[in-house]
């Protein structure tokens, strides 16, 4: 909503006046609690304030015919303030928009009190007034939107020879390797939100039987045209199936794999589907220009990446492409939207090895991002959720009433 105000109080000895707006919700108990501060307009007693947003709740806490007082103030260097006026409405009131009923007298109570002739102080009208309802991520899910989630794993040399147990690909057959648990702990999440609960599952940076052509591309259950698991378990058995058969190689190229998922994403923009990708590697990363590109290009797609990295290296080549400080760009064209979470694995390492705590904090924060970058991606398209579908209701059969 936006105000203006006209003949104000003149409240200053040197100039006019510097008027802002003091919003306040009214509570059970007949108290105000203050809800919102405009700006502050400079020497003028005809202000104009710059439209705000503020939710339903935070106003009137939903009641559409609760109280809402408005207190106009003089601003002052010191901080003590001077008041002007107060007036009184309600959401109701407010949601008529621009009319004769939203212009408000600023009264101040103590020259009201003192002076026969007072009129007001001024006057404070509504110039504009727009409710949205804002979607959540839910919405979209009961809609029947679906998430697509691929899974690509770093098969490099610098993960170490699978059979040392010094190596991140450590094949231990009594617990699970940090790959293993980065897979597991976003995969048993993610998996609820994708119906089918079929995953492509990629690797790259490895040399592929028979031949020894290197690949940064290939489907870990060794079928190029139809590279799905069947979920996270799948998905595992074709990881170590894959570790058994292939030989870990480099560079360590991410675009490819981000070019994969975008190829989908590209051809279903209209909101029925958002594909996650998520990148398991040891950080070494060798076409860091040709990832950025790959990133930008994303953004504008209904799509989001998750980089977990383990093993102790240094990731800062991660970080930087995780978009949260700074938007990445490509060839001075940046980000549309910041699409790449990453978290290092060895920040959830749990010291008592209680590996279920840390799978689930890992998961959390993981995934912490994903709702905020899919709305950012559907509000940019004015993509609305589809409504939901009645819920089911088994059939009932007639009961038969003894007597």
């Amino acid at each position: 909503m936006q105000f203006c105000a006209n003949k104000l109080d003149k409240k200053d000895f040197f100039g006019k006046s510097d008027p802002f707006l003091v919003f306040y919700r009214s509570n059970e108990d007949g108290s105000f609690t203050i809800c919102h501060k405009t700006e502050v307009v400079k020497n003028t007693l005809n202000p104009v304030w710059q439209a705000f947003k503020i939710s339903v709740r935070a106003l009137c806490n939903g009641d559409y015919d609760r109280t809402i007082k408005i207190e106009v103030y003089d601003w002052d260097r010191d901080g003590s303030h001077d008041f002007i006026g107060e007036f009184t409405t309600s959401y109701r009131e407010l949601s008529r928009g621009q009319s004769q009923f939203n212009v408000y007298e600023v009264v101040n109570p103590k020259k009201k009190g003192k002076k026969k002739k007072y009129v007001n102080s001024g006057t404070v009208t509504l110039l504009s007034f727009l409710v949205e309802t804002e979607v959540s991520f839910l919405d979209y899910i009961k809609g029947g939107t679906q998430i697509n989630f691929t899974v690509a794993i770093d098969f490099t040399a610098s993960n170490g020879n699978p059979a040392q147990p010094t190596s991140l690909h450590y094949m231990n057959p009594y617990q699970l390797n940090a790959y293993g648990m980065a897979l597991k702990a976003v995969g048993e999440i993610v998996q609820d939100y994708d119906s089918d609960k079929m995953f492509p599952a990629l690797g790259f940076g490895a040399k592929l039987p028979p031949d020894g052509r290197i690949s940064h591309e290939f489907a870990l259950n060794g079928n190029p045209q139809n590279p799905y698991c069947d979920g996270i378990e799948g998905v595992m058995e074709a990881y170590y199936r894959s570790l058994k058969s292939v030989q870990l190689y480099g560079p360590t190229n991410f675009a490819p794999v981000i070019n994969h998922v975008a190829r989908y994403a590209s051809s279903v923009k209209d909101g029925s589907q958002y594909f996650v990708l998520l990148i398991v590697t040891d950080g070494v990363i060798s076409d860091m220009a040709q990832t950025k590109e790959s990133i930008v290009n994303a953004s504008k797609l209904p799509m989001s990446i998750i980089i977990v990295g383990v093993g102790p290296a240094e990731f800062d080549a991660m970080v930087e492409l995780d978009g949260d400080d700074v938007r990445v760009s490509s060839r001075g064209k940046y980000a549309e939207r910041d699409i790449v979470q990453f978290v290092p694995f060895r920040d959830y390492i749990d010291r008592s090895g209680n590996h279920i705590l840390s799978m689930a904090r890992l998961a959390k924060d993981v995934l912490a991002e994903i709702p905020e970058q899919f709305l950012s991606y559907m509000r940019a398209r004015g993509i609305k959720p589809s409504p939901a579908p009645p819920p089911y209701t088994p059939p009932t059969h007639m009961l038969q009433t003894q007597i």
